[in-house]
């Protein structure tokens, strides 16, 4: 962004953005943030006169009611950040504690992941989609680019033809939670893309995303999800209201249950291989990866085979 901040934080607000970038984050939905709280100081700090920070902060996290917890806090998160900034140079500078607005410590969503057989019959819904056949495919491959690689729902939607590397099988994810990463993926994948290249638009006016709309424009993250949403309702898997079920975001809890089962299935010790599935979804640690690896009747039922084999056969062996 080139605008400029308006209210009389204005030279901080561009100071402590500088500052970050200088330190390599990119801090693009924290601009957001920054400049949404600079025009309500704007609008609302010059009309009550010099209110303090406190208030102005305090205002305008409490402005909207139908925020989630979860919302508030990560607005509250790049404000802090300013203020500490603010603190070095000030010692008297006003910082939030972080208790303003403590993150929920469960989501309210469970995941579901689907069983091989309901993302068939997800894949199959995609595909019967009515309309013109371009809203099918994309949607189609949408779906197989979050079951086959574990990508985020906004990773997919957000890739670039220049990052999908046909004769390597890689996709290059950019700048996604902080950092950039391979992802390599199998042939029947890449059978699939090229499949859905060869229907894609390719005129001057269609962007330069792998999935694009009817229009030519970049297939985005709200229009995949709700497409998504509408195909689990069509195939049984959530109810027709609520906001219960499973979602897009459960394709890639998908992936990781069906990951780790076969690797039960084939024998391989889960326990080496689980950090690469966790550099392979863009997890720092372990610890990220955890959430996604569910103990599903069939993940549970194929280790029980493993134990049993292993040691009832050790008992009986002399």
């Amino acid at each position: 962004m080139t605008r400029r901040f308006q209210s009389r934080l204005a030279s901080d607000l561009e100071r402590f953005l500088v500052y970050k970038r200088t330190l390599g984050c990119a801090y693009r939905r924290a601009e957001f943030t920054l400049r949404s709280f600079d025009r309500y100081v704007a609008t609302h700090g010059s009309k009550r006169g010099s209110l303090h920070l406190e208030d102005l902060l305090r205002d305008w996290l409490s402005g909207n009611e139908r925020r989630k917890p979860n919302t508030v806090a990560s607005y509250l998160a790049p404000l802090r950040a300013f203020c500490l900034y603010l603190k070095r140079t000030d010692p008297q500078a006003f910082v939030p504690s972080p208790n303003w607005a403590p993150l929920r410590s469960q989501a309210p969503f469970i995941p579901h992941p689907l069983s091989l057989a309901e993302v068939r019959d997800l894949l199959a819904a995609a595909a019967s989609l009515k309309g013109p056949a371009l809203r099918a495919r994309t949607c189609r491959l949408y779906v197989l680019l979050l079951y086959c690689t574990g990508l985020r729902p906004g990773e997919a939607v957000r890739l670039m033809l220049p990052d999908v590397d046909m004769r390597q099988k890689v996709f290059l994810i950019r700048d996604s939670k902080g950092k950039t990463r391979l992802v390599p993926f199998r042939s029947d994948l890449a059978a699939e893309i090229r499949s859905y290249l060869r229907h894609r638009p390719n005129t001057p006016r269609v962007d330069t995303t792998l999935l694009v709309d009817l229009s030519g424009r970049a297939y985005s993250t709200a229009r995949a999800s709700n497409t998504v949403r509408y195909l689990l309702r069509r195939i049984g898997l959530k109810p027709a209201r609520g906001r219960v079920g499973p979602r897009a975001t459960d394709l890639r809890h998908t992936f990781a249950v069906h990951r780790l089962t076969r690797w039960q299935r084939a024998g391989a010790d889960v326990q080496t291989r689980l950090p690469l599935l966790s550099a392979y979804m863009g997890h720092d640690n372990l610890l990220g990866t955890e959430t996604y690896l569910h103990a599903t009747a069939e993940l549970l039922g194929t280790a029980c085979h493993r134990f049993h084999a292993r040691f009832h056969g050790a008992r009986r062996s002399p």
